[in-house]
């Protein structure tokens, strides 16, 4: 493991280098926990540029955690709509509801006993909202850490988290751990890069082995990625000529719970190979979504009816009331595909 002897160096080289290049982010104007960790989470499976949006508008509409415990689940779903990864949104409402109208928690282990919170997001919330010497660890900083240390374990692997976060907690400035941590993750996201990082005018090349050992394109390793699920779904589209349809709430233990979308039908093979429904095929569009682990093969079929059918766990609406739910990225996806038609 690297153990840098002259640490006050490498502090120096790492702090002017932020100071000068560090991003304007409303997170990092504020020592209020709340904020932070809202930022965190959201953070954890989003960039930032599409992450900033959701954040303002998740602070304005709800500005204590209070006003976040007191909403209902499905209000912070609808502001959460898009962002993806909706585990996310339900483990906040839960965790707000956890500490309601008392101070946001200030030790680590009452951070870390919050639903949705592992060690890593209690640590940037120590360190970012306390000042105090916890480890905020993301993808930006494992790349920089494998790099110094020129380390070849994978980085999503439980040894390789071991052996990076030893690394780190050597590495911890413990004199200032939030400027540290954001400096390393800054650097991490803007410099250096998973790809072409600008070696030679490194502000910290001395003190990386992969830059000594020229393995600095071959870093950070990773497992290989197992191959995505394909899944079909059927979806039926009901239109009305007084504009109402039909919509249906997910609530198995599957993707998008909680969350609205058309009725829908999965089938367990590729439906476009099906011709027993050519009528339907001609009045409806495919589209395809991508999702972490699974690929999403949609077929929307619109149906104009004269009046809407009984379908079980399904409620009828105005098509001019479909804002006030929470939908799913691939329904929304649908919808400005029908605007477009």
């Amino acid at each position: 493991m690297l153990r840098i002897m002259d640490k006050s160096v490498f502090y120096i080289h790492l702090y002017n280098w932020y100071e000068q290049n560090k991003r304007i982010l409303p997170w990092r104007e504020t020592d209020n926990a709340y904020y932070i960790w809202l930022s965190e989470i959201i953070l954890q499976q989003t960039r930032v540029a599409q992450g900033m949006d959701y954040y303002l508008r998740l602070i304005n509409r709800f500005p204590t955690i209070a006003d976040l415990a007191n909403a209902s689940e499905q209000d912070v779903l609808r502001e959460w709509q898009g962002l993806g990864y909706y585990s996310r949104a339900r483990n906040l409402h839960k965790a707000a509801k956890i500490i309601g109208n008392q101070p946001f928690p200030d030790t680590f282990d009452a951070i870390r006993n919050l639903p949705g919170i592992g060690d890593y997001t209690a640590g940037a919330i120590m360190s970012f909202a306390f000042n105090q010497p916890y480890p905020a660890i993301d993808g930006n900083v494992y790349r920089v850490l494998a790099r110094l240390g020129d380390i070849d374990t994978p980085i999503d692997t439980s040894e390789g988290k071991r052996v990076l976060l030893a690394m780190l907690n050597d590495l911890m400035d413990i004199n200032n751990p939030k400027l540290f941590n954001s400096a390393i993750m800054e650097f991490g996201a803007l410099f250096c890069t998973e790809q072409n990082p600008d070696c030679s005018h490194c502000p910290i090349s001395a003190f990386c082995r992969a830059y000594d050992h020229a393995t600095v394109a071959l870093l950070p390793v990773r497992k290989p990625k197992a191959k995505p699920k394909d899944r079909f779904f059927l979806y039926s589209i009901y239109t009305t000529p007084n504009g109402r349809t039909l919509l249906h709430q997910r609530n198995q233990k599957d993707i998008w719970q909680h969350l609205w979308e058309f009725p829908m039908s999965e089938v367990d093979t590729d439906w476009s190979i099906d011709t027993n429904h050519s009528e339907d095929i001609r009045n409806s569009f495919v589209l395809k979504h991508t999702l972490s682990h699974q690929r999403i093969h949609a077929r929307y079929i619109i149906k104009k009816v004269s009046e809407l059918p009984q379908i079980p766990d399904t409620i009828a609406i105005a098509w001019s009331d479909l804002d006030k739910y929470p939908l799913s990225r691939l329904t929304l996806k649908a919808l400005e595909k029908i605007a477009g038609l």
